[in-house]
């Protein structure tokens, strides 16, 4: 017997300063049996980062021909794909062939090792920003999780910070690829 996704709630409070949108989300997250607290609240600050009308969270880990998060415009085509973790290289440059804007949010300790391999091999799209988000701030994202959340984030100044009712983490990305 196959297991079944367990359903997350999060009311998600956006104040992105920098970009200008305030914005409240009530996300439901079908968290699959083989993610982990830290990979669903990695896809939930992906969401809160670039939220825009049509952000949506996919099927993720069940699609393989799906982001974890994309943006479509009114015709269906996709503005931005969003992966996570190590996605191969044959996958990022199909995704940069599909979208007009691709992000990898790698947030393992072996993120260095994994952009240093093919780094070079991906250098030439110019539709493709890498951040790397340290091991240490994801583990404190992962104590976030809940069935039920209510998360703000705030950004300003370049500063992200996602606040729980009763914890709050500073986020610092490092840029591997992609415009400042």
């Amino acid at each position: 017997m196959a297991l079944k996704a367990t359903i997350h709630k999060a009311d998600l409070q956006i104040a992105d300063m920098d970009r200008h949108v305030y914005a409240d989300h009530a996300l439901t997250i079908a968290r699959h049996p083989s993610e982990t607290d830290e990979r669903m609240m990695v896809r939930v600050l992906a969401y809160a980062l670039h939220a825009e009308e049509g952000i949506a969270l996919t099927r993720g880990l069940s699609e393989v021909d799906e982001p974890e998060v994309w943006v479509k415009n009114l015709v269906g085509e996709i503005t931005l794909w969003i992966d996570l973790g190590q996605p191969d290289e044959a996958r990022i440059r199909r995704a940069c062939g599909r979208a007009e804007q691709v992000v990898v949010l790698c947030y393992s300790s072996s993120c260095d090792v994994w952009w240093k391999q093919i780094a070079g091999k991906l250098s030439r799209f110019s539709n493709l920003t890498v951040l790397r988000l340290p091991a240490e701030t994801s583990a404190e994202l992962a104590a976030l999780a809940e069935r039920s959340m209510r998360l703000q984030c705030l950004v300003q100044d370049g500063e992200i910070w996602i606040n729980s009712e009763t914890r709050s983490v500073p986020v610092k990305l490092v840029r591997l690829q992609g415009p400042a």
